[in-house]
């Protein structure tokens, strides 16, 4: 696609989203566009083709590209749509590019609590509302007071949140819009307490999931009532693996590249997990995973 010359953001093509996903596998995006801010990425907005197919990207957490890459333009607000900061007492305006750990840090830091638990989700904050994320009992959407969107034209709105269907690990809300801010809205609390609880969380994490392995996080969804990981441990498949992608050891909801997986090994074990698991336990489990791309076409 052409690029237009007023735009201060970075223009890719062909770019590798291997590089881009927690997982360290998929293949290439046909065009990747680094806003340079918030007003840039309207602007490039407002100047894309209306056809032209569209994909946002943050951390690259929670996202299985597939090996024949997204056609069309992925946006990556990553270390791009940055802005944070206290409007108002236990208000806080959080751009949807911040890495949720930023977030627990600097409410907490502020004096403000209830945000804690955001430490433990390895994404952006704009994923984090578009999937209502959540980790150690928490989730996102009780924190947002409003959110500021954008649509494929450029044009801004803002929704409160009586305007989504929040519930475990979705959110429903207008078509063709996407997050580019939120407005969260949060108790006093104490700095010390809020930073000895993420230590704790953090420490937890790391006792129990594979922190040093490429994931993408939890792969599946808990079914009501029970556990997506006793149900697949208790399927024997803890190390079980298909090419370079093995069931961890440490956690049985997650998947990780032990180096070299395709995003086809990936695929194909996530199904062999979800098939052997209905077999075992009649429990049909979902993805939390999102999947995505382009599947490459053998001859």
């Amino acid at each position: 696609m052409d690029y237009h010359p007023t735009l201060r953001g970075e223009m890719r093509h062909h770019e590798s989203l291997a590089d881009h996903t927690s997982w360290r596998v998929g293949g290439p995006a046909e065009d990747m566009y680094f806003p340079a801010d918030k007003q840039d990425l309207i602007d490039f907005l407002r100047s894309l083709p209306t056809d032209k197919p569209l994909f946002w990207l943050g951390l690259g957490s929670n996202l299985l590209v597939r090996d024949g890459g997204i056609h069309g333009v992925v946006i990556c607000t990553k270390n791009r749509l940055k802005a944070m900061q206290e409007i108002a007492e236990g208000r806080v305006y959080v751009e949807a590019g911040v890495p949720c750990a930023h977030v627990a840090r600097f409410t907490t830091d502020k004096g403000l609590c209830g945000a804690e638990f955001l430490a433990g989700i390895p994404g952006t904050f704009g994923g984090a509302l578009a999937m209502n994320a959540g980790a150690f009992g928490g989730e996102t959407w009780p924190l947002v007071d409003k959110v500021i969107t954008v649509d494929r034209y450029g044009e801004i709105h803002e929704r409160t949140v009586e305007e989504y269907q929040i519930g475990y690990r979705s959110v429903n809300g207008p078509d063709g819009e996407w997050f580019l801010a939120a407005e969260l809205k949060l108790k006093r609390g104490d700095t010390a307490q809020g930073r000895e609880q993420i230590k704790t969380l953090l420490a937890k994490r790391a006792a129990t999931q594979p922190v040093n392995q490429p994931s993408c996080g939890s792969v599946f969804r808990n079914p009501k009532g029970d556990y997506a990981a006793r149900l697949i441990e208790s399927c024997g498949l803890k190390g079980f693996r298909i090419g370079g992608a093995c069931v961890s050891e440490k956690h049985a909801n997650f998947i990780v590249n032990l180096g070299g997986a395709s995003a086809e090994d990936i695929e194909q074990l996530i199904n062999r997990v979800r098939e052997q698991v209905k077999s075992s336990h009649g429990v049909s489990l979902m993805p939390e995973v999102r999947i995505v791309g382009e599947i490459i076409q053998n001859d």
